[in-house]
């Protein structure tokens, strides 16, 4: 059966009728634990959420497992082009790389490498100038949005202020593109070349988004497709490129990462408004006090009448947020169906991802690679 949860999300369960079974001390009454108001009937049973048991069982762990010889070399590598005699440039670079992340991104690079046969030392450079560039992303991006955590811990800009956390951004950038140099591939340079300069426009795209209501789906589209999806685009692309693959290999990869991106963004905007800081890695509500339109309000307001827009633009275009603002958010966007129709928005870029790889004959690296998408949608859980 399928009945509608209190957060707006229409979930499917196993009902397993009790009164055949001589176990009442674990009834339960289905529409007072899940709201199922239109039920006909009130009838004991078990209700098992299939939907979050299989989100649950949604893991890594047989990428994490593949790679982790390679990523162990990287790890280490990532440590030692982070040092310098400037003191002050570890810290801060540290304080970032140990704080945790699961290094969805240089595992990405060192998986299709591998699964396209590649051998040799160069995906590891790869894989640690792509971590390299997205924790300078991260640098950067707590400075523009003022964030004041980051993974569970004080944000740097926070311990060490806002210039230290530009330049140190900058200099992984430089040891990124470095590494970049040294694997000799032009073809891998030219990608994550490529995918910094998007990144940075769409990092600017944003801001023009920013405390704008009128930003439309399309346009929301082409700031994540930039400043999210362009990094696993480039990191999943590099490793068939390193290995001499064909160019319809190439491009199967570079969907497959653009796609995955595109739905890992998705859920962390729809995770801003009903998620952990765990699992963002920030304060749940950043984005709203942020000001940033993402996906859930864009459908919450056009969804919504003339008194609802106007909330809308009181605390986002004009940054008038009051106290039970966040909760109210919250709630018009479950009236509007706005967090679910994001997932399933998600769900509909992970199957293209899915597809990317349909092609490719199966194996371990395939299906570690499609379970990181299922990993990835499954945190909206």
């Amino acid at each position: 059966m399928c009945v509608k949860l209190n957060d707006g999300l229409e979930q499917n369960f196993i009902f397993i009728n009790l009164h055949k079974l001589v176990l009442p001390s674990l009834a339960v009454r289905v529409d007072k634990h899940y709201g199922a108001k239109k039920l006909k009937e009130r009838v004991l049973g078990i209700v098992v959420p299939l939907e979050e048991q299989k989100a649950n069982k949604a893991s890594i762990n047989t990428l994490v497992n593949l790679v982790k010889s390679d990523m162990e070399n990287v790890n280490a590598l990532i440590l030692s082009k982070a040092g310098s005699h400037v003191e002050l440039i570890p810290e801060i670079a540290r304080h970032l790389i140990s704080s945790g992340g699961k290094r969805l991104r240089p595992m990405l690079t060192i998986a299709a490498a591998q699964m396209c046969g590649y051998h040799g030392d160069g995906h590891v450079k790869l894989a640690a100038s792509v971590e390299f560039m997205h924790t300078a992303t991260l640098l950067h991006d707590d400075v523009v949005d003022e964030s004041d955590m980051r993974r569970g811990k004080l944000a740097a800009r926070m311990l060490w202020g806002n210039q230290a956390s530009v330049l140190v951004g900058d200099y992984l950038l430089g040891q990124a593109f470095k590494m970049m140099v040294e694997v000799g591939s032009l073809k891998a340079l030219d990608i994550l070349s490529t995918a910094s300069t998007v990144i940075a426009e769409g990092e600017v795209l944003q801001l023009a988004a920013a405390k704008n209501m009128n930003t439309t789906e399309d346009e929301y589209l082409a700031v994540i497709r930039a400043k999210t999806a362009a990094l696993f685009s480039a990191a999943a692309e590099v490793g068939p490129v390193i290995a001499g693959s064909c160019d319809e290999d190439q491009k199967a990869f570079h969907s497959y990462g653009t796609n995955l991106g595109l739905a890992f963004q998705m859920i962390d905007d729809a995770l801003d408004y009903g998620g952990n800081a765990n699992d963002l890695g920030k304060d749940v509500g950043d984005d709203f006090r942020e000001g940033k339109v993402t996906l859930p309000v864009i459908l919450a307001y056009r969804r919504g009448n003339d008194e609802e827009r106007a909330f809308w633009k009181r605390t986002l275009e004009e940054g008038a947020i009051k106290e039970g603002d966040f909760e109210k958010a919250i709630t018009l966007m479950k009236s509007y169906e706005a967090i679910s129709d994001t997932l399933d928005r998600a769900r509909h870029y992970g199957a293209i991802a899915r597809d990317a790889l349909a092609p490719f004959p199966d194996s371990l690296h395939k299906k570690a690679l499609l379970e990181a998408i299922d990993f990835c949608i499954a945190r909206a859980h």
